[in-house]
């Protein structure tokens, strides 16, 4: 009931009530706004402490995700292939095609892992990464640097299995030691592609590799049938006529003595000389024993440090002029000349690096 004189507000908010243990409650205006204050409180931190929770779960994830795709990455030994063994090398931009081909596309595209197998295609890619190490290992990219080094890896477990052609491994792994010994210098210079702490552990790879190749023991063959220090004389003469390398002939004179008095034939190291260098160059580099003879053999190694020695190898890169296209002399490539083979010219390892210096 209602007293005498009372007014009543219509626009009041009412009373508010609370739902207790002990039933329904009454709450005055400042406790009703202290219990809002206090909710939206709870309300604003489980939002934060949830929008938190999240962050934190989309952080693990993608870390997760990076661990699992740089542990993929440092796990797989195999180069990044496409399908065709063949590639279009152009050096400018046209109607049909924009960019051009850099060194590290040829080399990713074309099967060098394959050509490490085959024994007539060996000693071509050991120059070719030779000539990469020198000179062109920052314009690879990251890729091109990884199947780089998976490749060099391939050719020292090759090496290692097969006992044979150690002395040039050596040299490939100590031109590249020395290149990036100079490169890791300029790190943070856009020398190479890459964290330097990876090319620290490359590094290490190969101070490793050099290692087990220093310390290769080659076995003695099973079998006991006829060697070659079993041969006639002349016989043993002409297959060193077969040896294209000097250093060659040095390593078997000191097999037996026999092997060494051969080995130091006049003849043998003049052919070698008027193999690897022409008639000019000789003349230059002339000389003669106390009895006035023409000392061939001193003269091959002073040439080799004078001049480049010519470069033979069984099988070659091919490069067609007619469609500009660079593949391996037994994979098919889409020529569209009358006579394909007539277009088709070798590729020297030199000519490799030089169809993309622009």
């Amino acid at each position: 009931m209602l007293l005498k004189g009372s007014v009543i507000d219509w626009r009041s908010p009412g009373q508010s009530w609370v739902k207790t243990e002990d039933g329904w409650k009454k709450t005055t205006e400042n406790e009703n706004e202290t219990n809002n204050n206090v909710s939206e409180r709870k309300s604003y931190c489980k939002e934060e402490h949830d929008k938190e929770n999240l962050i934190l779960s989309i952080n693990y994830d993608v870390a997760a995700k990076k661990r699992k795709k740089d542990l993929l990455n440092n796990n797989t030994k195999i180069p990044y292939f496409h399908k065709d063994k063949w590639i279009y090398v152009h050096k400018g931009s046209t109607k049909e095609r924009h960019g051009y081909c850099t060194l590290g596309e040829a080399f990713n595209r074309l099967d060098f892992c394959s050509a490490i197998k085959d024994t007539r295609r060996f000693n071509y890619v050991v120059r070719l990464l030779e000539l990469i190490a020198k000179s062109q290992l920052p314009s690879l990219s990251g890729v091109a640097q990884k199947n780089y080094m998976n490749i060099l890896e391939r050719v020292v477990q090759k090496v290692l299995e097969d006992q044979q052609n150690v002395r040039p491994i050596k040299e490939l792994l100590q031109t590249l030691y020395a290149s990036l010994c100079s490169l890791v210098q300029d790190m943070g210079k856009s020398v190479l592609v890459g964290n330097i702490n990876i090319w620290v552990h490359r590094m290490e790879n190969i101070l490793q590799w050099q290692q087990q190749l220093d310390n290769i023991q080659i076995n003695r063959p099973t079998n006991t049938g006829m060697t070659f220090i079993d041969l006639p004389a002349s016989l043993q003469l002409n297959i060193m006529h077969h040896l294209s390398d000097g250093r060659d002939l040095v390593s078997l004179g000191q097999v037996c003595p026999d092997l060494s008095v051969l080995t130091e034939d006049r003849l043998l190291w003049k052919k070698l000389c008027q193999y690897h260098f022409s008639d000019r160059q000789i003349r230059k580099r002339l000389m003669l024993s106390d009895k006035g003879h023409l000392e061939w053999k001193k003269m091959y190694f002073k040439l080799c440090r004078c001049y480049p020695h010519k470069e033979q190898y069984s099988d070659t890169l091919q490069f067609c002029t007619h469609c500009h296209i660079l593949f391996w002399k037994d994979t098919n490539h889409p020529c569209t000349a009358n006579n394909p083979e007539s277009c088709c010219k070798a590729v020297s390892p030199q000519g490799f690096i030089n169809l993309f210096k622009f």
